[in-house]
């Protein structure tokens, strides 16, 4: 969830998360490397500002972060405690929003994309809906195939609305990241809301494709949103069963 001590404990901060949020990661990491259990007592605010060189302000701010996430506590008059989730480890969050190429990597696939189709289309009402679309709007639609070592193991459909990309279609590498694409655009996905479900691909995506043998699959939908919370994909990703595990952390 958090970064390694290597990479950050002894780093200045100076990458491009605010201040904040490298402070959060920090003290996240702190927790580890320390030792620190469920329920023993957080430093002070005196001791962590001294120890990061960080106003209390920015520090105070970085702790709440650390407290919406639960994993730290505060016991008013007493201070701040270590909470049980600090000790779960989740070895593939399905939480963790970042494209699919940096998924796949974290599986340890090097995938490669095919195109399968791009066209310009009236969006279907699920779709307009999704990407909160105005009548007469049109999408980009974005057909893939994700490719291990030649065999498929990822089928996904992106929709995207064609304002966004004014572009000529044909003059796009759609076989490269969506993500560097919609960066380009100055419409780069942050954060996004999924749903989750053990399914089988479409008939006539198997069909049309030649995937009799992609076997059950779990299928992401995704809404991802650009940092003014303006939807600029809808994605549908089917995860071959037989490559992908995800894991999660209850709270």
């Amino acid at each position: 969830m958090y970064p390694t001590r290597s990479e950050i404990l002894e780093e200045p901060f100076r990458d491009t998360r605010t201040l904040v949020i490298q402070l959060r990661d920090r003290i996240a990491d702190l927790i580890r490397t320390e030792g620190l259990q469920p329920g023993d007592k957080m430093p002070t605010e005196a001791q962590l500002t001294q120890r990061f060189k960080i106003s209390r302000p920015a520090l105070r701010e970085a702790l709440k972060l650390l407290e919406q996430d639960t994993v730290i506590y505060v016991e008013h008059g007493r201070g701040r405690f270590v909470s049980a989730l600090s000790a779960v480890q989740v070895d593939r969050p399905i939480t963790v929003f970042e494209s699919v190429t940096d998924m796949g990597r974290h599986c340890g696939y090097q995938m490669v994309s095919k195109v399968l189709s791009i066209s310009e289309e009236a969006p279907e009402a699920s779709v307009a809906e999704q990407l909160k679309l105005e009548a007469g709007e049109r999408v980009i639609r974005l057909e893939r195939l994700r490719l291990e070592q030649q065999e498929p193991i990822m089928y996904c459909l992106d929709y995207i609305p064609r304002r966004i990309i004014p572009t000529r279609l044909y003059d796009i590498d759609w076989s490269g990241s969506l993500l560097s694409l919609l960066e380009k655009h100055r419409h780069r996905p942050r954060m996004s809301a999924a749903n989750v479900s053990a399914v089988m691909l479409p008939d006539d995506v198997v069909e049309r494709n030649d995937l009799r043998d992609f076997g059950p699959a779990l299928l992401i939908t995704e809404t991802c949103f650009d940092t003014a919370g303006i939807p600029v994909i809808y994605a549908i990703d089917y995860h071959r069963g037989s490559h992908f595990t995800f894991s999660l952390a209850r709270t």
